[in-house]
């Protein structure tokens, strides 16, 4: 095989790492979408929901929207359209800082936090799913750490 065609087969389809991970998230997402329903709620919601049922674990009771952006990887132009269609459904408060009027504080409401049980059941009965049990999750887990580390 001649260098070129060698070059030519870096551009398949079938090579893509990137190819893959986009599928793989798309399938993913598509999976939450009976709990998402049953929340109605969207998935970038549900990560901003996750994160601050965490943050409540540990004593955190409101964050700042740097916080959530910092760790959810979104920038503020597309945080604050989603905090803010949060808030009209009743699942966060945004107050402005106390200290900082210039930060925006985000909390959840009772409502939120009522949520947390039925995503809690719904993906102890995904973890159980005959699907799971064929991936090493911690170890496809833990090369996704890698591979972002990498890219950071």
């Amino acid at each position: 095989m001649s260098d070129s065609s060698q070059d030519a087969e870096l551009l398949y389809l079938d090579q893509q790492l990137c190819f893959r991970l986009y599928t793989a998230s798309r399938l993913v997402i598509r999976a939450y979408q009976p709990l998402l329903k049953a929340l109605d709620i969207t998935y970038p919601q549900y990560l901003v929901l996750m994160l601050m049922w965490e943050w409540r674990d540990n004593e955190q009771h409101f964050g700042t929207v740097g916080q959530l952006g910092r760790r959810l990887q979104l920038d503020s132009g597309t945080l604050t359209p989603l905090l803010k269609r949060m808030e009209s459904r009743g699942l966060v408060q945004r107050r402005r800082g106390d200290e900082d009027e210039r930060e925006r504080h985000i909390e959840l409401t009772d409502k939120a936090v009522s949520m947390r049980g039925r995503a809690v059941d719904w993906m102890k009965l995904a973890r159980e799913s005959d699907k799971a049990d064929r991936i090493d999750l911690e170890s496809l887990s833990n090369n996704l750490d890698l591979l972002l580390e990498s890219f950071s």
